[in-house]
């Protein structure tokens, strides 16, 4: 049998979208943050000796090409603050120690315990191992840690949250009666409420040991964290909204949100001059780059408004008024409406921030998923739900506090139905305790 082979061309028309740098570096510039737009232009401004990012002086018009518009052309104030570092823990100590103990060895050991203090004032060293390895006494040891801890604030030095709270009870001589022999001796078994058998053996009421645990509330579980060194993290609005006549809303960029980057033209000619012609295709490549850069400013303050504009027609009453709820809103619904992809809205809204008369709220926080918990067709969002739960616990008698499905039936009372998991969950998400730890005794 004869084997026959047949060839013949075929034309397929197939569709597809290649993804360029061009395009990796819109995506990539809508998702950036207002600080990390900033240091994504600086980074340029250094590469490309055609750019120049926020001059201080705008130049003559022949001599750059400006991409400012009204909306970006105010005055940034935040060029000219200074940031003013806060004392850190260590300082704070050691100004103690020298003001207070004499120079001996033993304030060397001192010093010693403070370089090894964490953020929060603990004491984060093996002691044990310390005393093994015949650096210093055990004497000498326990003599240095009694002095660190009687330093200011009260509880630094401590090894474990047992022991800082026992150190701010024994610096306050206001401390309720017994309170240091409860924590220094059942601190677990009075965490956990088991009061019955402490009462006994401390000869104290049900009452004293509430007023004990209202009192270690008021003290600090992490004494030196008000003195950390962690750089402050300030938001930067990408958005300004300001209400006119007749509560009108209308938004405003940011300097951060469209930045001023102009183009040093006079320096480019003076390149194109040149005889070298890799002078010339690289002054080129550069006003590419340029060009690019502009365009993708652009687009991105232009998603950036249109997005905030739908966010606000949708939140109009919240945005008046904060005591109003949110209007339920899914990323769906505004790229249906802006004929965007929702990839697009997610990276515009993540990360980017509304500054409005009442506070500065982030762009995602306006969206919200309805649910269906409501048997009247009221649209409530999981945080209205998430509301009533919390308004029914503060509501509540403290000597006699609201079950999970006791709050299930009074919000069904209301029209709202909601299983008891569901109430505990959202009372979890909410970071409230349950029933028998909200208990309080008179």
């Amino acid at each position: 049998m004869a084997l026959q082979q047949d060839f013949s061309q075929q034309q397929n028309q197939i569709q597809k979208l290649a993804m360029t740098q061009s395009m990796q570096q819109s995506i990539r510039m809508l998702k950036f943050s207002a600080d990390e737009l900033q240091s994504f232009l600086k980074q340029q401004e250094l590469e490309n000796p055609f750019i120049v990012v926020n001059p201080r002086r705008q130049g003559s018009s022949a001599n750059v090409i400006s991409t400012t518009s009204a909306a970006s052309s105010e005055t940034d104030w935040t060029e000219y603050t200074t940031s003013r570092k806060q004392r850190s823990l260590d300082d704070y100590l050691l100004d103690q120690v020298h003001l207070t103990m004499r120079k001996t060895p033993l304030r060397g050991w001192v010093i010693f315990l403070i370089e090894h203090l964490d953020s929060n004032g603990y004491l984060d060293l093996d002691l044990e191992q310390l005393l093994t390895s015949d650096l210093l006494d055990k004497i000498t040891l326990i003599d240095a840690l009694t002095l660190l801890q009687e330093l200011d604030p009260p509880g630094v030095g401590a090894r474990n949250l047992q022991e800082c709270l026992l150190l701010q009870i024994q610096h306050d001589r206001f401390a309720p009666l017994g309170a240091e022999e409860v924590i220094s001796s059942d601190f677990e078994t009075f965490v956990d409420r088991k009061w019955q058998p402490l009462a006994k053996k401390y000869d104290l009421t049900l009452g004293q040991l509430q007023e004990i645990l209202d009192y270690i509330q008021t003290l600090s579980p992490a004494p030196g964290a008000e003195y950390s060194q962690d750089e402050v993290g300030y938001i930067r609005p990408d958005l300004i909204l300001e209400v006119g006549p007749n509560d009108e809303l209308t938004l405003k960029m940011t300097k951060q949100t469209h930045p001023k980057v102009v183009f040093r033209d006079n320096y480019f000619q003076e390149m194109l001059q040149s005889d070298d012609p890799q002078v010339k295709k690289y002054a080129e490549s550069k006003k590419k780059d340029y060009a690019e850069i502009y365009r993708d400013i652009e687009q991105r303050g232009t998603t950036l408004l249109r997005v905030g504009n739908e966010i606000i027609k949708y939140q109009r009453a919240f945005l008046l008024d904060p005591s109003q709820s949110l209007t339920p809103l899914l990323l769906r619904d505004v790229a249906n409406h802006l004929h965007l992809h929702e990839s697009t809205i997610s990276r515009a809204v993540n990360g980017k921030y509304l500054q409005t008369k009442n506070g500065v709220y982030e762009l995602k926080s306006f969206f919200s998923q309805a649910v269906n918990y409501s048997q009247t067709g009221e649209k409530l969002t999981a945080q209205d739900v998430k509301d009533r739960i919390k308004a029914e616990i503060m509501a509540e008698n403290p000597a006699k506090p609201l079950s999970d499905q006791k709050i299930s039936d009074l919000l069904a009372k209301e029209g709202l139905k909601l299983s008891r998991r569901t109430v505990a969950k959202y009372r979890e998400q909410l970071g409230i305790s349950g029933s028998s730890r909200r208990k309080k005794y008179s």
